[in-house]
């Protein structure tokens, strides 16, 4: 028989014989065993290298799509010495992020969650900007595109969707007739013939928020009230991506990963990125993005999740899978699919700037879509 010693904190077992020898005091015997045991198992952990590497299972909320985040969640679980598990809360599609942030906020002065990985950016600079973030330093190289990431250190963007135009290839079969520019949404001669998504959550929601920074209050409002007149107006971005693919609607805008995955099913779809014109601004790209919240409960084991979440090997996954990602990493290896062959023209945005107008912009706005 042996006797066993588990230093939990690092999942170490450390063993020694147990000799069979009569002891004249039965409670000297059991403190010397103890006494070895303990020494044994220190002297195992500092020459094996086991150093504690987590503090606990790790909290995530997370609002990319259950089907995309779980078996990332589970490679960081495997790839953790200590099998450091994370439970995860995700959101709901009517109510996209706003929900887990609303949650984060109530939860402020008694944090739940460890990290938050959102699948956009405005909300996690709302978070940003009330004080509920860590800062921390991020493991990516000096490359790494700097509007992806915070000015204070506090999130990091990975694996970005783009904002795109999904085009019924059946109703439009002559690629010369297709809209090129967001813009084309509010043009009178697409009237009653696109979509978009209500503007009030996800990536839609961020989109207009940065055109409202860009253009002011008042002309954003034109130009969205001219895009409500024009345009069918949907519950959201896979809302609108299957309406074009059944033909309920010839084009609409939305993000890449509900496009690709109509695309994927053999639907009659193209894929364009729209504003790529010489003095256009660009396709915008909305980044997941992962942070630390402020007094997290463990915050090694956050650490180390939010560390694994930005890698080129994480953004590579996300690539290959159905979303089809789009890497921020230049060391990631595979190009997405959604991709077209020539190179993509990308908008520069300070989202920063865009989270400052969201609470004027959606005071604005809100009631159009109630």
């Amino acid at each position: 028989m042996k006797a066993t010693s588990i230093d939990s904190s690092c999942q170490c077992i450390a063993t020694t014989p147990n000799i069979d020898r009569p002891f004249q005091n039965t409670r000297r015997s059991i403190c010397r065993r103890s006494f070895c045991l303990l020494g044994l198992t220190l002297l195992l952990a500092a020459i094996g290298g086991c150093v504690p590497s987590s503090d606990g299972d790790v909290v995530a909320y997370v609002a990319l799509d259950r089907e995309f985040a779980r078996p990332i969640l589970a490679g960081f679980t495997r790839g953790t010495e200590a099998n450091v598990k994370v439970n995860a809360k995700y959101d709901i599609e009517s109510t996209k992020t706003v929900g887990l942030v609303s949650d984060i906020i109530a939860e402020a002065d008694q944090p739940i969650a460890d990290v938050f990985w959102n699948n956009e950016v405005l909300h996690t600079i709302r978070l940003q900007k009330a004080g509920l973030l860590q800062s921390r330093r991020w493991d990516v190289p000096a490359s790494y595109p700097r509007d992806m990431m915070a000015s204070d250190g506090t999130w990091c963007g990975f694996a970005a969707r783009a904002r795109v135009l999904i085009i019924n290839s059946d109703i439009l079969p002559d690629p010369k007739t297709w809209p090129r520019s967001v813009e084309d949404l509010a043009d009178e001669r697409w009237a009653g013939r696109c979509g978009m998504a209500r503007p009030l959550f996800g990536t839609t929601a961020t989109h207009f928020a940065v055109i409202a920074a860009e253009r002011g209050l008042d002309d954003a409002e034109k130009f969205l009230d001219r895009i409500v007149e024009n345009a069918t107006i949907l519950p959201g971005n896979k809302q609108v991506a299957i309406s074009v693919s059944a033909g309920q609607l010839a084009w609409g805008l939305t993000d890449t990963d509900d496009a690709i995955i109509e695309k994927d099913q053999k639907y009659p779809v193209a894929i364009v990125f729209p504003d790529q014109q010489s003095g256009q601004e660009g396709a915008m790209r909305i980044p997941n993005t992962v942070m630390v919240l402020k007094n997290a409960p463990h915050p090694r084991s956050a650490a180390a999740l939010c560390d694994y979440l930005v890698t080129p090997a994480i953004e590579d996954r996300l690539a290959m899978g159905d979303s089809s990602q789009i890497p921020l990493h230049r060391e990631a290896k595979f190009p997405p699919r959604v991709l077209p062959p020539e190179s993509v023209r990308w908008k520069k945005v300070d989202f920063e700037k865009a989270a400052d107008t969201w609470d004027p912009w959606v005071k604005r706005i809100a009631d159009k879509f109630e």
